[in-house]
């Protein structure tokens, strides 16, 4: 993505900017697939950590703080725990890149057909990443689901599914179709403000980050900006949006197998409105907002490595194609 939004919506082929954002979707979830188990391990666990009555297994292990959680896991469940339901993550995060920057991209140049009433800049941003983000959403929410409830479950014989495919004909056979899409309204009313948020900021920040690298008394790699400025857009689109997020893991773990997972104390929630509400009535605002640290750490370098590799991809793609051409 370049500096000016009119730059921006002329930037590669479509085939150029689907292989650039898949591989940046790739690459990005794999570095931050353990910091996402513990993301969601947090986010599932109801327990009052300050309550003295709490005894030292209830119902599951207790989590206390990132990097106490990264150990327990390490501990209990071995290095591959902390990649659990790394490949249906991975589809989703190259599918999803795939069909957001392609999304972004089209909405864009659509957008850009306006004139002579055309947008403001942060205001088409916004559109067009909260419509891309939704599209997206919707498309690989099963994909999402599906990773969630791996990286929920323990190890051993404490595993709830043995293999993407048992997983898939599982919640097929008992939860039916609507089974692979629990909690998508909270998905999708997290994601429109949250990708809204996060390229408006982006696209305002990257002009000006662009320049870092070249007024830094210290040498930074190539498009250090732009991870720069995704970073940024990402810590302040997560605060803004991160109760829904932790209302969809709730929900994605519903059904016959929600008192089987490492926290085998979940509620039954049904509906965004009434778990919103019911988490809030039984542990107060800080419910809302279990795993938020973990989750801006995590927010943080996916975005940064994300942005840093689509942007790289894409140049390479384009210079490849030229290359080829001449």
């Amino acid at each position: 993505m370049s500096a000016g939004g009119e730059h921006l919506k002329d930037e590669g082929t479509r085939r150029q900017v689907v292989l650039a954002g898949g591989i940046a979707g790739l690459i990005s979830r794999f570095c931050i697939a353990p910091l996402d188990v513990v993301k969601i391990r947090l986010q599932l666990q109801i327990h009052s950590l300050s309550d003295p009555s709490l005894s030292p297994r209830p119902n599951g292990p207790v989590y206390k703080g990132t990097l106490s959680t990264l150990k327990t896991i390490l501990r209990e469940e071995g290095l591959p725990g902390l990649w659990k339901g790394n490949i249906p993550a991975e589809l989703m995060y190259v599918c999803y890149g795939a069909i957001q920057f392609t999304t972004y991209r089209t909405t864009t140049q659509l957008l850009a057909q306006l004139d002579p009433h055309r947008l403001p800049q942060p205001v088409e941003s916004f559109a067009a990443g909260a419509f891309a983000g939704g599209i997206a959403t919707g498309v690989t929410y099963p994909l999402d689901l599906l990773r969630t409830r791996f990286a929920a479950q323990g190890s051993g014989e404490k595993r709830v599914y043995g293999s993407l495919l048992s997983s898939v004909r599982e919640i097929a056979r008992h939860e039916g179709a609507k089974g692979f899409f629990r909690g998508c309204s909270a998905a999708v009313g997290q994601i429109v403000p949250y990708m809204g948020l996060f390229f408006a900021t982006y696209e305002t920040l990257r002009p000006v980050m662009a320049a870092a690298p070249d007024l830094s008394p210290i040498p930074l790699l190539p498009g250090s900006g732009d991870a720069a400025a995704g970073v940024v857009a990402s810590v302040f689109a997560k605060t803004g949006v991160f109760p829904l997020d932790l209302v969809r893991k709730r929900l994605q773990v519903q059904g016959p197998t929600r008192a089987l997972y490492v926290h085998r104390n979940i509620p039954e929630y049904r509906g965004v409105f009434n778990t919103m509400k019911m988490i809030f009535r039984t542990q107060g605002v800080r419910g809302l907002y279990r795993g938020l640290t973990v989750s801006l750490v995590k927010a943080a370098p996916a975005s940064a490595v994300t942005m840093w590799t689509y942007e790289r991809a894409l140049k390479l793609l384009m210079e490849y194609e030229i290359a080829a051409d001449s």
